[in-house]
């Protein structure tokens, strides 16, 4: 099991992703998180029997393939009912990236430097590559059958 209930770190100087747990963050702090890597839009094949998960390249339609960010962020689940709601206890699971804030902080992990909450810039994780920026493509030109074919060879 992963740390989502031990603290990391503690000061009066501690910045709120380094002072709490997920499970004790509020709805503004956990928003914050995301990085806007994207790639939790992006599907994912999961192996039956090894439990293995593979990412593609293929994307949501929601997903803005520039920004990498939900073009309807606050209906995402009404208009793809398939959607996964983020919560504390799947931040450690394999279907994030191991860049993935939430999943970074879950293991115990520092966020990397090109964290947006570090840096202070958004355009830093497509700076740094850990970003879906120009990898993405939409499902809407995608066969349902053939997200297999997209498979991201060198993993994440």
């Amino acid at each position: 099991t992963y740390p989502i209930s031990g603290k990391r770190s503690r000061g009066s100087n501690a910045a709120f992703w380094e002072d709490k747990r997920l499970d004790e963050m509020t709805h503004q702090e956990w928003e914050k998180l995301c990085d806007g890597c994207g790639w939790c839009c992006m599907h994912k094949l999961e192996d039956p029997d090894s439990g293995k998960v593979y990412h593609t390249c293929v994307s949501c339609r929601l997903l803005d393939p520039e920004s990498c960010r939900c073009r309807s962020y606050r209906r995402r689940k009404q208009l793809v009912p398939g959607c996964l709601a983020l919560t504390p206890e799947k931040a450690a699971s394999g279907w994030l990236p191991p860049t993935c804030a939430y999943r970074v902080l879950a293991e115990g992990r520092k966020l990397p430097s090109w964290h947006p909450l570090v840096s202070g810039s958004a355009d830093t994780v497509h700076a740094a590559g850990a970003s879906a920026r120009g990898l993405a493509m939409s499902e809407e030109w995608i066969h349902p059958d053939d997200v297999g074919k997209f498979i991201l060879s060198d993993g994440l």
